[in-house]
């Protein structure tokens, strides 16, 4: 198969993390003569090793616009029938999925509720086999500030926020308009699907007819409860290391679900991972209505009107450093030896290795 160059990179990245040839530092501990290695992180977004900070950091930093109310999570799927078109032009149809399902919720709190709702999405692309399976998670207020005075809030039903039937109607409305405009565009030109010049066209009556799945997850009670939730998918890659079970040269084995394992050969593992990497620049997570970065004033106003008897998010310390938020995670304070206790003294290594070079196809 051919790689992307954003594949090559992520595969490298992983490769190369947390070892000698990125660098890194030596921990010295002068009363007892403790020395341990720590090799610096690729930070690529797609590797397992390097999402915990990131995680942490992002949760506080969201903490600030969260507003006290319930959350309700609710997911849009795109069907089977354009998985094909998703991996040939991913930028395009990413983005046409965040604009589809991101106006789906706008539209119905602006005519269901006289209202704008705020809305946190994330991509995610996999299911927990790594089969390609794009889809986006929604994290929606219960309810929003009503339109032309944002000072007052109006709640959503605590059931449901809106019909499922009537959400993936629209979703499917607005991505086919979005499709149609695309194909318009000579985005598609050179799939190799559509040269029959009929193609398209069936494809589009094939989507018409079929039942788009959203569906809507019980709402949050607490607000922190929806950042600590909405930072494991936020931050979530196809596949973690803690779910690998067993590596042989022959074979990967790995966790699912309800307990069960998946296997493949190594090339195999590897052909699944990098479909789920994300085109260059490609945002995976995106703000909407009052949460949207624009909308600070009327998000501030909406937060003002809210009953001072709802639930309010936790505050956190402002800018903590990165062994404090480590410390806050594992509960070991790093800068202390673990035999001693006295303070470690860190000794700067220089890298050992170049990156090789990428290859463009294997």
């Amino acid at each position: 198969m051919h790689l992307t160059l954003a594949q090559c990179r992520v595969l490298s990245a992983i490769e190369l993390c947390r070892t000698a040839a990125l660098g890194g530092h030596v921990d010295v501990c002068r009363s007892c003569g403790y020395e341990h290695p720590s090799y610096n992180s690729c930070r690529n977004r797609h590797c397992p090793k390097c999402q915990a900070l990131a995680q942490e950091k992002w949760i506080r930093a969201r903490s600030a616009r969260q507003l006290p109310v319930r959350h309700f999570h609710v997911v849009f799927t795109l069907p089977a029938e354009l998985r094909g078109l998703v991996k040939f032009r991913r930028a395009q149809l990413f983005n046409a999925l965040f604009a589809a399902a991101s106006a789906t919720l706008l539209e119905l709190g602006a005519t269901r509720l006289r209202a704008d709702l705020g809305i946190t999405m994330v991509l995610h692309t996999w299911t927990r086999d790594l089969r390609f399976h794009p889809h986006v998670h929604a994290i929606v207020t219960a309810g929003g500030a009503v339109r032309g005075d944002p000072a007052r809030w109006v709640a959503s039903s605590n059931k449901y926020l809106f019909p499922n039937k009537v959400m993936g109607l629209l979703l499917r409305g607005k991505m086919m308009v979005a499709l149609r405009a695309l194909h318009a565009r000579g985005v598609f030109a050179d799939f190799n699907a559509f040269a029959d010049p009929q193609a398209f066209e069936q494809l589009m009556t094939r989507l018409a007819s079929k039942k788009w799945l959203v569906y809507a997850k019980k709402p949050f009670r607490r607000a922190m409860h929806v950042l600590q939730y909405l930072g494991r998918y936020t931050h979530r890659v196809a596949i973690s290391s803690s779910r690998v079970v067993a590596v042989t040269d022959d074979a990967i084995t790995w966790r699912t679900k309800g307990g069960k394992t998946a296997t493949t050969t190594p090339v195999e593992f590897l052909r699944r991972f990098v479909e789920h990497v994300l085109p260059d620049g490609l945002h995976k997570i995106r703000h909407y209505g009052l949460y949207a970065g624009a909308n600070t004033g009327k998000l501030e106003l909406a937060r003002a009107g809210l009953d001072s008897s709802s639930t309010p998010v936790a505050s956190a310390p402002t800018d903590p450093t990165w062994p404090a938020l480590l410390q806050r995670l594992t509960g070991r304070d790093i800068r202390l030896c673990p035999v001693c206790g006295a303070t470690l003294e860190r000794v700067r290594v220089a890298p050992t290795a170049r990156a090789p070079p990428y290859a463009v196809a294997v």
